[in-house]
Parts: structure tokens; sequence; C-alpha cells
């Protein structure tokens, strides 16, 4: 197909809108692409259950990012519409219709709606440390020093690592051998992550470096917990995690 004919008029009776296509460089990125797969699925041209496009297609047709496709999957995931596989894909929830409680990631903008996650986060991944700690497999206990691991090498080179700081608590859930805790870390999603809400660090890459590092040191304190069998110690250092991050957030607003 020539470049001018993909630039031609839809057909009258034609389907004029497609998931595959660029973008309008107007908008903002992430909106526009959850927006897009939205639409496809509420008017049923991606049905219950379809594999939404790879990654590498999505940022090859839409002329976005990775980190963009990726935070868009995060609210679609967070509104109950799309769910994810590890290592399979994402892929369009069955049950998007009759989802009885969901995060709309439009209302997570402001300091206080980041707050409330970390204190609704609080009260269930301090006990998924302590369980990990008893329960994780040799594997899984390889798999949550793998995530601290790529957070750190994520952060080297100046990312944002919303993915890889995710990834670091479901592997822990993963590890509480509780599908409960794994699936409401899952359908919560990236949104978890405070600065996919807030972008609280633009124009600031020292002060978001610092505040990584920070949360890396953390990490590794919880992961020393967990490999050590020290229920009581992944709980404190998990803690002191989510209470320090709501304080990072609030003097972090006052920076700004």
């Amino acid at each position: 197909m020539t470049l001018q004919e993909r630039h031609k008029p839809a057909r009258k009776g034609a389907r004029s809108t497609s998931l595959l296509r660029p973008l309008d460089p107007v908008r903002r990125r992430t909106e526009d692409v959850v927006e897009r797969i939205k639409s496809q699925i509420t008017e049923g041209q991606l049905a219950p259950g379809a594999r939404l496009p790879t990654e590498a297609a999505m940022m090859a047709a839409m002329g976005v990012s990775r980190t963009v496709v990726r935070e868009a999957i995060a609210a679609l995931r967070a509104r109950g519409l799309v769910i994810t596989r590890q290592g399979a894909g994402a892929f369009v929830n069955a049950e998007a219709n009759r989802q009885p409680y969901a995060i709309d990631p439009d209302g997570l903008g402001s300091l206080s709606s980041v707050i409330e996650i970390l204190e609704l986060r609080t009260a269930v991944e301090i006990e998924a440390a302590a369980l990990a700690a008893e329960r994780a497999t040799a594997a899984q206990l390889k798999a949550i020093a793998k995530a601290a691991a790529t957070f750190s090498r994520a952060i080297a080179h100046g990312d944002r690592a919303v993915k890889e700081d995710f990834d670091f608590h479901f592997a822990i859930a993963i590890a509480t051998q509780n599908s409960r805790f794994v699936g409401f870390l899952e359908f919560l999603g990236g949104v978890i992550i405070p600065r996919q809400s807030i972008r609280t660090f633009e124009g600031k890459a020292d002060l978001q470096q610092r505040y990584l590092e920070s949360i890396e040191r953390e990490h590794r304190l919880i992961l020393d917990a967990i490999t050590a069998r020290d229920p009581r110690k992944a709980r404190d250092a998990m803690r002191k995690h989510l209470v320090n991050g709501k304080e990072r957030y609030r003097r972090l607003a006052d920076d700004v």
C-alpha cells in the first residue's frame, strides 16, 4: 500500500477507526492510547478475551514510546478493561462490564489520592512481605532479587522505573503463595506506583534520581529480610518503605 493509499478517506460504511494507526500529535500520548483501546473494547472491535497487539506493534503503529504504551495498559487494567498475564501480554477482560470495584486513574492526579493508594497498599503489602519471608521458594526468592536488580539498572540509566518498581512488589505477592495478594496487585497494576499518576519530577532529574535511590535502598532492606526468612523484619521493612513513600510525597509537593 502506498503512502497516498493509506491517507485516502475511508469508504462509506467501512470502519474509520483502527487500533493500529498513527496518533494525532496534539493530544497527550497516554490518554490518547487509553481512549483508543477503550473505544475498541466498548464498541466490540476488541472482543472479550482478545489479546491486544504487542508493545512493539503499538509503538510502531501509533508512533509512541514504550513508556506511553505501558502506562496506557496500566490505566486500562486499573479500570478493569484489561488484564495482563506474565509472559503472554495484555488481554481484554472477559468480565469488564461486571467489575464491582475499580480505581479510575483519572482521579489519581492529586497528592491526596496518591496517599490514599499508599495507605491501601500498606494495609496489604506489610503482611504480604511477612508471608513471603515464611513461604517463598528458592526460585521465588531469586525472582524478587532479580526484580530488585532490574529496578537498580533502570534507575542507573535515568529511567522512571515504574514497571520495574511494580514488578518488585508483584514478585513479593507471588511469593506469598496466596493468589489473592497476586490478584490484588495485578488488578491495581501500575497505579500503585505514585509517579505513575503525579509527574512530580518533570524537569528535575536530580531530584528524581535521589528519590529513586532511596526507594532502591528500601527495596534492598525488604529483600534482605525476606531472604533471611524473618517475617518481623520483612513487615518492618515494608512498613517503613510505604510510610516513607507517603512522607516523601508530602515533602516533594512542597519542593516542586
